[in-house]
């Protein structure tokens, strides 16, 4: 098994087939939205491929050290930048293959118009330990 991660992007993907942003959905069309996101989590968990996933803010703020003693440095609220990530999903598969099926899928969410977004994905395998060599 390998773990791969499914990240959605609010924007810095490819536009979706159906791109209107969330914002403009109607609450009935949010609430699908979210029930397909379950529904698929719920279906995954009983294969064991599910290992965790959340939505995410729009906003955020990057941080990084600034020395000893001094207080992080911070940029944002909303920090400049061209890609912006909405959510993700960590699932644990046997290929990269099944992986790459169950984002296909997932990308398959009702969005505005109760239409699928047909939005893409980003599927990043897990990195994992070289294998130990000895001789």
């Amino acid at each position: 098994m390998a773990k791969y991660l499914l990240l959605k992007h609010y924007r810095g993907a490819p536009a979706a087939v159906n791109d209107v942003p969330m914002a403009q959905w109607t609450p009935e069309e949010v609430t699908a939205h979210v029930q397909y996101m379950q529904d698929f989590a719920a279906r995954l968990e009983g294969t064991g491929e599910f290992v965790d996933g959340q939505a995410l803010s729009p906003e955020g703020t990057f941080v990084r050290y600034d020395g000893e003693g001094r207080p992080p440095v911070t940029d944002g609220p909303f920090a400049e930048t061209k890609d912006l990530i909405a959510g993700w999903m960590v699932i644990d598969v046997d290929t990269y293959e099944r992986a790459l099926e169950l984002a296909g899928e997932l990308s398959a969410a009702p969005g505005a118009g109760g239409k699928p977004i047909h939005e893409w994905l980003e599927v990043r395998p897990f990195l994992t330990a070289p294998p130990t060599i000895t001789e």
